[in-house]
This record gives structure tokens, sequence and C-alpha cells, in this order.
């Protein structure tokens, strides 16, 4: 018989605890540790485990055979993208994002979409919203069919019945299994359900898509271990003040971690972005001072960013320096180098630096614009808007190369660019660009040209 155990889990970090504990020893987080109940199978000899079903034998790597991944076409470029070409027959995917950025809707329109037979279940919204979210994104799928249920057991009588080919849970926190005797979104919970829907997927090669809810400090509610546990771990961010949102990969067994999807946010749904510069760059009349293009690069797709910069004399005794978008400490090397390598005194004047569009970036290949902007604002002199930059800036005021520069080249002529700036240090493969390149080396060398 299994007997009854009571145990403590942090509901932070999922940390297992022997006795109730006022801080958890793993994420240092306060009273977070709480008191589940579990239940332990009685366990048996590995003797008897072997006799109970048949083993997999070993094989030698030499004579594995490879099977290519079969891979279901979702219609959303965006999401096939960042998976890397698809869903793979079999896989979990976990999509992580803050309340309300989206993650229900992008979902929704993908079973709406797919032209394979999905089961949608829903832990959150009645079967009559999701209706009338169906109709907002002006989208049908008679494939597609809605379930609201949290219960497992009868979540996986409705898979029999219906024999889906992609299934949709919302979300994986709402969902409890009647072999725990714990509260829907407790450490337990989630484990249990996560590991019955793995379990599924695997055996009826089905993909299965899982929204999971995220804590305070942004990561995915509930125990570590269930990203361990899924195939791919996707992140839906973005900011409610501005209309564009953005897919992360933060692992995906069979496919690249370094794509990226954007997405606008529209009363009729997502939006697939195809060419991000048109919301990263702002349409403006006049040249102003303090701006700056950048060409950045989010896996294999470059993109052309704004970098705006402002300048002024400090009110204050301490000059403030703040940033959106880009590292702080990073926007401090740089004044540092400028102002130690390049003789410009800003150690006395405010600097704010803003990305616009509110997207994050952490490419180096950024410097040499923020360093362009920056100078712009002090000086008061606009820059050219047809002039791009890729060049990472180095502690001694050289101008460092980046990678695929001619990558960021093409998408920079592509985009309509007249003048391309970059390192002289880089090597470009293709000599035959239809856009002009001026190759620097040092800040100064930078500073003469756009500003003599």
């Amino acid at each position: 018989m299994a007997k009854t155990k009571t145990t403590f889990f942090c509901q932070n970090c999922g940390t297992q605890h022997a006795k109730w504990v006022g801080q958890c020893g793993a994420c240092k987080e306060w009273n977070t540790i709480v008191e589940e109940v579990i239940q332990k199978e009685e366990k048996r000899s590995w003797k008897q485990a072997t006799t109970a079903k048949s083993v997999t034998k070993p094989l030698k790597i030499a004579d594995i055979q490879l099977n290519p991944e079969e891979r279901v076409i979702t219609n959303n470029n965006e999401l096939d993208t960042v998976l890397g070409g698809g869903l793979v027959k079999g896989s979990v995917t976990l999509l992580g994002g803050e309340p309300g950025i989206g993650k229900s809707t992008l979902l929704l329109q993908v079973a709406l979409n797919i032209k394979q037979k999905v089961l949608y279940v829903s832990g959150e919204e009645s079967q009559s919203q999701i209706k009338m979210r169906a109709e907002r994104l002006e989208s049908s799928n008679s494939n597609c069919l809605i379930l609201t249920e949290t219960n497992t057991q009868q979540i996986f009588k409705n898979i029999e019945e219906v024999a889906p080919e992609v299934l949709v849970i919302d979300s994986i926190q709402t969902l409890h299994t009647n072999s725990i005797e714990a509260s829907p979104g407790s450490i337990s919970q989630i484990r249990e359900t996560s590991a019955e829907l793995i379990k599924f997927a695997k055996e009826t090669a089905t993909p299965v898509l899982l929204i999971g809810h995220i804590n305070k400090e942004g990561h995915i509610a509930g125990p570590k271990i269930l990203e361990h546990m899924v195939d791919v771990v996707l992140q839906f961010e973005g900011d409610r003040n501005h209309t564009y949102r953005i897919l992360r990969s933060q692992k995906n067994r069979f496919g690249s971690t370094a794509e990226l999807g954007i997405y606008e946010m529209l009363s009729t749904g997502l939006r697939e972005v195809s060419n991000p510069s048109e919301i990263l760059i702002s349409k403006k009349d006049a040249d102003l001072s303090g701006t700056a293009i950048a060409s950045t690069l989010e896996g294999i797709r470059p993109l052309m960013i704004e970098i705006q910069a402002l300048v002024s004399t400090a009110v204050y005794g301490t000059p403030q320096r703040s940033t959106t978008g880009y590292n702080l400490k990073r926007l401090h090397m740089i004044l540092a180098v400028l102002e130690k390598r390049a003789g410009f005194k800003l150690g006395a004047k405010d600097v704010f630096l803003n990305v616009t569009g509110g997207i994050n970036v952490d490419d180096p290949a950024i410097d040499l614009a923020v360093v362009a902007a920056i100078l712009s604002s002090n000086q008061d002199i606009a820059i050219n808007p047809n002039v791009c930059f890729a060049a990472e800036v180095g502690l001694a005021g050289e101008i460092r190369p980046v990678s695929k520069i001619d990558q960021r080249i093409i998408e920079a002529e592509k985009l309509g660019y007249k003048t391309f700036v970059a390192s002289k240090y880089n090597k470009t493969a293709s000599k035959n660009h239809n856009i002009k390149l001026i190759l620097v080396g040092k800040i100064e060398e930078a500073f003469a040209t756009l500003f003599a």
C-alpha cells in the first residue's frame, strides 16, 4: 500500500526541505517554504524492476540509426523560425511570459491556423470566452476543439475520444491530478502533471504546447526541474506600453536558441513582423541630433535599431547616467573611453541613452552607434539618417571588428542606407556592395568622418 507523507517545498525554486525553515537555502528567498502532501510508492528492488517489463539494450553509437525529425508546420512563420522549422512530433514546448502579454492569444492563433486536429485545453477561461477571442482573431479552424478542464484524468479521457494531433494546455499551473493530494499550482502538482503530459507526448508522438506563468523575478513559476523536463522553453517578452512582442528561445533540443520572432499586437491578434526595422526605427520629418542607426543580430536575423542619446549639463552635483534597453555598465565604460582616450569632457554632464521601441540589446556591435549618438548630442550636430554603424569599441579607444559583417551590410543596403561605418579590421567576403563603406580604426577617425 502507498503511504502518505508530507514534505516541505520552496514555492520559488522547488527545492525540497526536511523541515520548515524561514529562508530557502537554495534561492535565499524568505517565507516561501510550504508543506505539501506527497505519496511514496513502495520501492522494488532492481531485480524486480528488470523483470517487470522488457529492458532496452545498449547499442554502439555507430549502430544507432538516425531518424529524420518529423515536424508539424504551424503556419506561423515567426514561431516556426524560433522552433527551428516547426513543432517536432512528440516534443513538449513550454511558453512563458508576463500576465496579459499575449501567450494565450498566440497559441490560440496557432491552433486556429494549423491544419492538424488541435485540442485546446483551458483551465482559466470558459468556452464562450475563448469563442469571443477566436472571433476577434478573425480566423477559424474546424479541426480546433476547445475543452475547459483542469483534471488530467478527465483530459486524457477526452484525448482518447478525440485523438488530437496537437495538444495545447493553458496553463500548466491550473492542472491537477488525483494521484497527488495538493492544491493546483503547487510544486508537487506542477511536477506530476507535467510528467504525465510528457509521457503522453513521447508515447503517442503528439506535440504538446504548455503555457506557464512567471513569478515576480520573471522566471517560469514552479520547480526549476519543469524547464529541464520539457524539450523547448520559449519566452514571450514585451512592454504593455508598446505594441510589439518578442518571442525568444531559452532552450531548444531540436534547433538553435539564437533565433527570435517579432510580433505586433493588434485588435485582430498578433501580426508577424517580417521587417522589424519598421517598428524599431522612428519616423521623423527633420534630422535630429543624438540619434544613430545600429546594425545588430538576433540569431541569423540582422536588425536595424535606432539609438537615441541626450547629453546635457548636470543640474545637480553628481551627473546622471540612465539607459533604456542598453547595459548601464557598458555605457559607463564607453563614457570613460571617450574621456580618457578621445579627450571629450563628459564627466560633468548628464547622459541618457535609449534604444527605441523598448527592445533590449546586448550585442557589442552597437557600441559605435552609441558613441556616435552621444557625440552627436554633445556637439548638437545631426548624423545623416542614411548612415548605419556596426562595430565594437575597445578600452583603448580602438574600433574592433564584429561577426557576420556581410549580413549586416546586405541588410542595410536592402533597407536603403547609403553609408555603412565599420571597423577597418573587419574582412568582408564580398567587395561588390552597392553601399559606401567607411572603415575606421579609432574613435577619433569616426568623429572626424562624421562631424568634419
